[in-house]
């Protein structure tokens, strides 16, 4: 069964995912190191998952249970890297895949950025959210969502000689 993953300390489109995971009906897990204010609607497939305080806990607790059947939505980008080895989908909170392709670009860039900070330099932060934002981020949801409940792709097996 599908399962939705939300790492929710700085996710700004919590409520357009319950959305769309109830509408499919899947269960939904929003992980935060602490309660801060998170309210998370009463219904049977919404769990709030609060992590004792720490560097990376709410992302381990994720990254331990998550399966290639299931789905995370992250701006972590070392976590979505480690739902992608496991064969889950991840997305960022504008509606951007994370896949093999971008991940290592992203990992690097992130990379390069905490050396500038490190170095004193001051780094921009993400662009403002904006409607096309949100709504892109409402229709890959709901695409990835329904692909994961569907199984992983089957792999093509190319015969000896190729087609």
């Amino acid at each position: 069964m599908t399962e939705l993953y939300i790492d929710a300390d700085a996710c700004p489109v919590r409520d357009e995912a319950y959305k769309v995971a109830l509408r499919i009906g899947v269960h939904v897990h929003i992980v935060s190191n602490g309660a801060r204010g998170l309210r998370v609607p009463e219904h049977p497939l919404l769990h709030q998952v609060i992590v004792t305080e720490g560097a990376d806990v709410a992302d381990d607790w994720i990254a331990d249970r998550i399966t290639a059947r299931d789905v995370c939505i992250t701006q972590d980008i070392p976590l979505a890297a480690r739902c992608l080895e496991k064969g889950a989908a991840a997305l960022n909170s504008k509606g951007r895949p994370w896949t093999h392709d971008n991940i290592g670009g992203a990992l690097a860039g992130r990379a390069v950025a905490e050396h500038l900070r490190s170095t004193g330099q001051t780094t921009g932060g993400p662009a403002a959210m904006t409607q096309a934002d949100r709504s892109r981020f409402l229709s890959t949801l709901d695409t990835l969502l329904l692909a994961a409940q569907r199984g992983p792709a089957p792999r093509m097996r190319i015969p000896p000689g190729g087609f």
